[in-house]
């Protein structure tokens, strides 16, 4: 719940409470990233989910980039933006909240709670927790963010694969002597959500979401660390340098903390790359199969079946295909979350809120 006032902290002065600040500033963060990396995160659908029985579509993500441009245009390349723009405020907004609220509790066992009056700069400082112990608050954020997320992604991946999958992909064809599509209408984020609950329950937003659920838990273990390991490695330089023992991410510098960010942006995506490969596949199945044109219901490939799929067409390359578009942008994108987040947060510490 966000509260207009301190209600942690016993309130006063309209302060701003540490859930609001988690989730104000994660959602703002996330948008902000969202819209700059959305192209990259299209062509990385679209390479994830090319057939395995069939000659690939695309050579690469350069390939991919260019037959979409020429093909749908530029709007081509921000097909899908409104579910991803909502994931990234829900998942940002979660993502922050929860493993700030972890680590609380984490103090709390430990004996070391801090007061609920201080930012999490000054936690930090007063009750630091271990590595082990961030690993846990980041495994938590990301496994419940992983429930938010999936039911938005699994729209954002079929509307990004749209224009090569059933309907889409004759009307595309028979447009094919114009060097843009324009014209072709595509069914908008309600109305696919309609249908997948009309064809497949309530349950079938969840479709992915095993893969899902590996990818933000070990990527989120692998983002947080990778941020929170550079970030004090960095702070420790500083404290060498100054001669000063209270320096903490405050007073990181912004540059600092653009190289933390992209750090754990490349960290997230590398370590479970494949279970979101797997997933996308999993989303974009029917569409790609053509079965919700034909009448039928879809005859749905589990995880493990759908990665052994992967693995014996295209090898571990067909697990890690995207990657390298997919770090090109994460990089940059997590970047942009963490320098906006911690800013934001420092903004709030000056002005009181």
């Amino acid at each position: 719940m966000i509260h207009s006032v301190d209600e942690e902290s016993g309130g006063g002065g309209g302060k701003l409470s540490r859930s609001t600040k988690d989730i104000l500033f994660g959602s703002l963060a996330g948008m902000v990233s969202k819209v700059f990396e959305h192209p990259f995160d299209l062509v990385k659908v679209r390479l994830q989910t090319q057939s395995s029985d069939r000659p690939a579509r695309y050579a690469g993500a350069f390939d991919c980039f260019k037959q979409v441009y020429l093909t749908e245009g530029f709007k081509g390349l921000f097909r899908g933006l409104s579910m991803p723009v909502m994931g990234a405020t829900l998942e940002n907004a979660c993502l922050f909240f929860t493993y700030n609220r972890i680590q609380a509790i984490i103090r709390d066992i430990n004996g070391s709670g801090t007061s609920k009056k201080l930012s999490s700069f000054e936690a930090e400082a007063e009750a630091p927790l271990s590595i082990p112990q961030l690993a846990i608050a980041a495994a938590g954020a990301g496994s419940i963010t992983s429930l938010v997320l999936t039911p938005i992604e699994l729209i954002k991946c079929k509307m990004q694969v749209q224009m090569i999958a059933g309907g889409g992909q004759s009307q595309a064809a028979a447009a094919a002597s114009s060097p843009i599509v324009s014209n072709v209408k595509l069914d908008g984020p309600v109305a696919l959500f309609r249908q997948t609950i009309r064809e497949n329950g309530i349950r079938g937003l969840w479709l992915g979401q095993t893969g899902t659920l590996l990818r933000e838990t070990g990527g989120g273990i692998a983002w947080f660390l990778a941020f929170e390991s550079s970030s004090r490695w960095l702070i420790e330089r500083k404290k060498a340098e100054l001669k000063r023992s209270d320096i903490t991410k405050k007073d990181l510098g912004s540059l600092q903390l653009i190289g933390a960010g992209a750090l754990a942006g490349i960290s997230y995506n590398v370590v479970l790359f494949p279970a979101d490969c797997v997933k996308s596949t999993m989303q974009t199945e029917a569409e790609l199969r053509g079965t919700m044109n034909g009448g039928g219901k879809a005859t749905r490939t589990g995880f493990f079946q759908t990665f052994m799929n992967i693995y014996r067409t295209r090898g571990v390359r067909g697990l890690y295909a995207g990657c390298g578009v997919t770090c090109i942008r994460s990089a940059p994108s997590s970047a942009l979350i963490f320098l906006m987040y911690n800013k934001l947060e420092q903004a709030a510490d000056h002005y009181g809120l």
